[in-house]
């Protein structure tokens, strides 16, 4: 699978960025696709074939990296991310099985869930809106 290269440094939230603050569960990258446990109530990666299934669903994207237990603030659905990576404007991007990558569909593999993170409104900018239709490839 190639997930797009992000430069955490260059992740930024746009003027539409819908933000929420809380606690990492894990060691978090900006820019990095993440889901809010219902265990823990920390943020961690969602991970597109993971065996836990709240970890399939993304909702939200990290804008700033953390360690565990460290404060973490990140981009809501309805957000414009600066993502740091060169995207294809028009093009959909997905959860990957990378813990918290995103990639196109064509590298969205069989057995994996699938979960739309958003369209590129741009070459920089991503347009998140997550779609998790429960269905895998």
């Amino acid at each position: 699978m190639t997930d797009i290269v992000i430069t955490p440094a260059n992740v930024v939230g746009g003027t539409t960025v819908i933000r929420d603050t809380g606690t990492a569960g894990e060691t978090i990258a900006a820019g990095k696709a993440v889901y809010l446990s219902s265990t823990t109530n920390k943020w961690m990666l969602a991970d597109s074939n993971s065996a836990t299934a709240e970890a399939r669903k993304a909702t939200a994207i990290a804008l700033n990296g953390a360690s565990l237990n460290q404060p973490v603030t990140v981009a809501k659905p309805g957000s414009d991310i600066t993502i740091g990576a060169t995207l294809t404007a028009g093009t959909a991007y997905y959860l990957s099985d990378a813990p918290g990558g995103i990639c196109p569909l064509a590298d969205v593999g069989s057995g994996e869930y699938v979960c739309l993170l958003g369209l590129a409104k741009s070459t920089t900018i991503l347009s998140f809106n997550p779609q998790f239709p429960g269905v895998s490839l």
